[in-house]
């Protein structure tokens, strides 16, 4: 992963624990106080052609002037989740090439909130509500790449163990898992990993940690008592990328017991139209963007729906014959492709929140 070679801090935070804790841990590098953001862009517009590379090696603390929470914007047209965002921060230190932050930040910039204060007066509002929230961190960010720097692990588990709830999904492609060992989290955390075929991971998620290397992390984690998650999204089509998927399940569950997995989620890779030309440029070995697309109804670019629903099949198979109790479902799918591959419709069962709520609920010890 890039190192970080520039810091700018912004003036209203300097003297916050936070910015303190994470300036100590950066002593040979530069550092600037700042009046807004605009002096963070120019910089990193400067020193590169590749400003988003760029972006990644260039830290700036800040404070979040908006909600920490919000909700997952989802789509009318495809089914959601109904997930809460937690929002800690944005963009990340790897750098995969399917990545829609690349076109959502202009220039991406890794930003670090500070003002956790702020946070925690949210939280408490939330803890106090009589209704089940998924809450996650992995947005706009890795959830675990500030693990490094922070306490930002130890300060969320902690406090989500103090209720009955919510739940905290932090999602990862890293295994910086150490700080988690000795939490008590009550299993109000849920650590999860996004997946993918070895020959993706390789081709297509740069700075990342190696397949194996994710599982032996969650085994860790298991071995610790939290409850897991997996990802399977974006699932990228190639020839031969149905056996390799289920290699990768087959991989997961002879390490991992299927009775510690709340959910595994699946989705096909899907992008705004403005990412390919930035895909094309950024890594012009990546075939990834031309594989059968067609503009989907929320305008992203979808692998055509019989080519989607086949993969999922495939699957969707192998974790029914390894782990037939594992609540699976899709990400932003529609009506049509839940009942070709699950035999149902989320609304059938009170709708995909109901479902996730519950599933938490029973390995989180959560309240309904």
């Amino acid at each position: 992963m890039p190192t970080i070679t520039e810091i700018f801090i912004h003036q209203d935070v300097v003297d916050t624990p936070q910015a303190k804790l994470i300036s100590a841990h950066f002593t040979n590098i530069p550092k600037h106080i700042v009046q807004n953001g605009q002096s963070v862009y120019q910089a990193v517009l400067k020193k590169s052609a590749d400003p988003i590379l760029q972006g990644k090696r260039v830290l700036f603390l800040t404070q979040n002037r908006g909600a920490f929470l919000k909700s997952c914007p989802g789509t009318k047209t495809y089914t959601c989740c109904g997930y809460e965002i937690l929002h800690i921060g944005t963009f990340c230190t790897m750098d995969c090439s399917y990545c829609i932050l690349q076109s959502y930040f202009h220039p991406p910039v890794l930003q670090y909130f500070v003002n956790h204060d702020a946070l925690m007066i949210e939280l408490e509002k939330n803890f106090s509500s009589d209704t089940i929230h998924r809450i996650g961190t992995g947005e706009f960010t890795d959830s675990m790449i500030w693990e490094r720097w922070t306490n930002l692990s130890e300060m969320l588990v902690s406090k989500f163990s103090e209720q009955s709830n919510s739940v905290l999904e932090l999602k990862t492609k890293t295994t910086a898992i150490q700080r988690l060992k000795h939490l008590r989290h009550n299993k109000k955390t849920i650590v999860s990993w996004s997946l993918n075929t070895e020959k993706v991971i390789r081709q297509e998620e740069r700075g990342t940690t190696s397949l194996q290397n994710r599982i032996a992390a969650a085994v860790e984690c298991q071995s610790w008592g939290y409850p897991l998650s997996f990802h399977f999204d974006p699932l990228i089509i190639y020839d031969g990328c149905e056996r390799d998927y289920e290699k990768v399940i087959e991989m997961l569950f002879s390490s991992i017991a299927p009775e510690n997995v709340v959910w595994i989620s699946l989705g096909t890779f899907r992008f705004m139209p403005d990412l390919k030309p930035i895909v094309q440029q950024r890594f012009p070995h990546s075939k990834i963007v031309y594989g059968e697309f067609i503009p989907g109804l929320d305008g992203k670019m979808r692998y055509f729906k019989p080519l989607r629903i086949a993969l999922y099949k495939t699957i969707i198979k192998k974790i029914a014959e390894i782990a037939p109790n594992v609540l699976v479902y899709f990400c932003m799918e529609d009506d049509d492709v839940w009942g070709n591959c699950l035999g149902f419709l989320p609304e059938e069962k009170g709708g995909l929140p109901k479902m996730l709520d519950q599933s938490a609920a029973q390995h989180c010890e959560l309240k309904l």
